[in-house]
């Protein structure tokens, strides 16, 4: 068995203690000398034309140092279809102009003083209607993105229908949903002469440094983005028009400019879950054999396109491969309305596609007579994948949201997390039931899988510097999910010394090599190979530079918690402080591209809820909820319950009561504050149990997979199929809130009737 010295153990939080004493600084902490404070002007139409805007009066206010309208602001575009301010205003609180000004309460007093006049323009606020013919179009070239689906086929899915002895179809839907971060985005912009420096929310300081450069039109180089603590990330931080609309205020007015949302803003303008609705049609042979899937996802992108084609993609992967399918098919249709644009969410489209395929599921098994955990184990996908020939040649790199079969995966812990799973919440015994009679308890679950963790080009560097510290070098941003705690202890497992030596620089464009953004659980798999391998150069470097010091062949030597040492004679060694004096300081760099020519790398997982639902009021209260996940070898143990328990948290407000609320006569967001947005709360939280499967990866580093998102995607199929198993009810529309269960409860009672 091997022995590890920091991995696999639950190494404190790196920035645990500043946080909890308030010390950690966030982009709104951010304060300069001179520094004013902006302000944006929305719209009040879901969709108009912009035909004058007079700013005379606003700029007339003393103490107002700039003003910014699409009608002088740079002709940059912030994304391919959004320009950093536009003529045409495509969902109530689009951004219309904005003002810098010495406080925040003469910046909102000049925003009143801006006159407008709009050609309002017709609109929609509802995917489905969207992509119908005759629906008003939001963009001159329609409303459908692309103006045709996404369609991916494995094999034949007509046949595959033929070959069923049944069929089954049903439609499920899920609301546009909001992360509810408790930090609003924030971002700080100052120039000095042509050299921008930019503190703000983000996922990903390089990403955020190139895109300033494009809408801009400024050197990389004299740009530089510093990422700040977030205060959650979930995903959406950095795909609005923020940073930009700061820089121009900053170098119109000479002064540096903050701009902080308020949480309305944050609400209306930041990105939120996408809302769908998917159907799902599965064959299946009598004996539960399933012949074909194929799904399809109507998505609304809202008023910009953002993250959109990545998370239409990822809502098809549970359809196309999680069931051993030779047959399958997905037809996903992103569409533009007039409503605030979704974003990049925690798990990308998964939740929502999941929840339609795994309920279904439950459908089919019930129809069929078998168990529902017995149906998935018959139908799971397996570690030698699916059915099919290879696609993609093999010198490539296999993608981990693959549609072709004949791949195998690098590890499979589905059927484990299944089994350990259900003896958890004891499967085979049904649910004590209450003496009331309007109490009635159920248990249900959902399986699912999920891209693993290999991203794009990854970079670490590692340093031996004058002191003797050891330091890693990332531009990678923690988000909240950890990786400046679990970064370390990759590189100090890696050269044999104690975490707490590794000290490390992340997220500053300056000063860190390139590197993707912290997204689709990819920071531990990708960034943390690229470490790996870093620490692994730099040890090889320490013991060739101490070598001559100690008069020694460097295959004698190991490094220590103190420097460098002789294996059989300890007392002979030399500190790092030592080596550093001796040689200087020196840095080594790997740059890797993660992932596999022979295999796929995906996680994995189950999960079980139990219920207890009130038929008088609707209530639905979660009691126990059991979490099983294969993410291969897990780092650090106590973050690895976190990020699970807090991602189980945060979708029981997706499947239970969250949702954003826009008016169709008016584009207007109904619910935009913490009160009538209702998130869960510790109340509302359930007795939780956490388990791994004891799965090591062969790929990922030190044998880890993909965790931070996997969480989210498993608690609405198994909620929704436990209250069924509960009271007979299926709930096919998110959020089960007590008035949806209770129309539900009526309308099967009207059937019966």
């Amino acid at each position: 068995m091997t022995t590890f010295r920091t991995i696999g153990k639950s190494e404190p939080r790196r920035d645990l203690p500043e946080k909890l004493t308030g010390e950690a600084k966030y982009a709104a902490d951010v304060q300069l000398p001179g520094m004013l404070y902006g302000k944006i002007l929305r719209s009040p139409h879901p969709h108009a034309r912009i035909l004058s805007i007079d700013v005379e009066a606003a700029l007339s206010l003393p103490g107002v140092h700039a003003v910014m309208t699409p009608f002088d602001s740079p002709k940059g575009q912030v994304a391919p279809d959004m320009p950093i301010l536009d003529t045409e205003t495509r969902y109530v609180g689009d951004e219309v102009a904005a003002v810098a000004a010495d406080d925040e309460d003469l910046a909102e007093a000049a925003l009143d003083l801006i006159k407008v006049e709009y050609e309002t323009l017709p609109f929609v606020t509802d995917a489905v209607e969207a992509i119908k013919p005759d629906a008003p179009h939001t963009r001159p070239g329609g409303n459908l993105v692309g103006g045709k689906p996404l369609t991916l086929v494995r094999g034949n899915p007509d046949e595959g229908f033929a070959e069923a002895d049944r069929i089954f179809e049903d439609t499920y839907s899920t609301p546009a949903h909001h992360g509810a971060a408790l930090e609003p985005r924030a971002a700080v912009a100052s120039w000095d002469g042509d050299n921008l420096t930019v503190w703000k929310s983000t996922r990903g300081v390089h990403a955020d440094q190139l895109a300033l450069s494009l809408a801009l039109d400024v050197p990389r180089g004299n740009i530089r983005v510093m990422g700040q603590n977030m205060g959650a990330g979930y995903g959406t931080k950095d795909e609005t028009r923020l940073g930009v609309i700061t820089a121009v205020l900053a170098q119109r007015a000479g002064h540096p400019v903050k701009i902080e949302l308020t949480r309305q803003e944050e609400f209306v303008a930041g990105r939120h879950r996408h809302g769908t609705t998917t159907t799902v049609r599965m064959g299946v042979k009598n004996d539960g054999t399933v012949t074909a899937v194929h799904a399809t996802t109507i998505m609304d992108t809202g008023a910009y396109l953002s993250a959109g084609p990545g998370v239409i993609r990822r809502a098809g992967q549970g359809a196309l491969y999680l069931y051993k399918c030779a047959n399958v098919q997905y037809d996903g249709y992103l569409a533009y309305t007039n409503t605030p644009a979704g974003g990049s969410y925690r798990a990308l489209g998964a939740p929502q596609g999941h929840f339609a395929l795994e309920s279904l599921a439950d459908t089919v098994s019930e129809a069929l007579g078998i168990d529902p955990l017995e149906f998935r184990r018959k139908n799971h996908v397996g570690l030698e994948g699916q059915p099919g020939e290879r696609v993609t040649p093999t010198h490539e790199i296999l993608d981990t949201q693959p549609v072709e079969g004949g791949v195998p995966f690098s590890s499979n812990g589905l059927r484990e997390c299944l089994e350990i799973g259900s003896e958890a919440i004891a499967w085979g015994q049904p649910s004590e039931q209450p003496e009331a009679s309007n109490l009635r308890r159920g248990k249900g679950m959902g399986m699912f899988i999920y891209r693993g963790g290999a991203g794009g080009k990854s970079i670490a560097r590692m340093r031996l510097e004058s002191d003797g510290t050891l330091r890693l070098i990332t531009g990678l941003m923690d988000v909240g999910e950890g990786s400046l705690t679990v970064m370390p202890q990759i590189a100090a497992e890696e050269l044999g010394v104690d975490y707490e030596q590794v000290q490390v620089t992340f997220g500053d464009s300056a000063t860190t090599p390139e590197a993707p953004i912290t997204a689709g659980s990819t920071a531990t798999f990708s960034t943390g190979t690229a470490t790996q391998e870093a620490a692994r150069q730099l040890k090889e470097r320490i013991i060739e530079v101490a070598a001559p010091l100690l008069d020694a062949d460097p295959s004698d030597l190991q490094i220590t918690s103190e420097g460098v040492a002789h294996v059989r004679y300890p007392e002979r060694g030399v500190t790092f402080s030592k080596i550093a004096e001796s040689a200087g300081e020196f840095e080594v760099e790997a740059s890797i591209m993660p992932g596999s020519r022979d295999h796929v790398i995906n996680s994995f997982g189950a999960h079980f809820a139990e219920v207890e639902v009130d038929t008088d009021t609707g209530q639905v209260r979660v009691l126990k909820y059991v979490a099983a996940h294969d993410s291969g070898r897990i780092l650090n143990p106590k973050l690895a319950i976190n990020q699970v328990e807090g991602a189980v948290s945060q979708m029981l407000g997706f499947t239970m009561t969250e949702q954003m609320l826009t008016d169709p006569r008016n584009g207007v967001t109904l619910n935009a504050s913490f009160l009538d947005h209702k998130s869960p709360t510790l109340q509302d939280f359930p007795d939780m149990q956490v388990l791994f499967a004891d799965v090591v990866d062969p790929i990922g580093p030190y044998g880890a997979k993909a965790l931070g998102e996997p969480p989210s995607i498993g608690v609405a199929p198994a909620v929704a199929n436990a209250i069924y198993n509960a009271i007979g009810v299926r709930i096919r529309d998110l959020p089960m809130t007590p008035d949806r269960v209770l129309n539900e409860i009526e309308a099967q009672r009207g059937d019966s009737q």
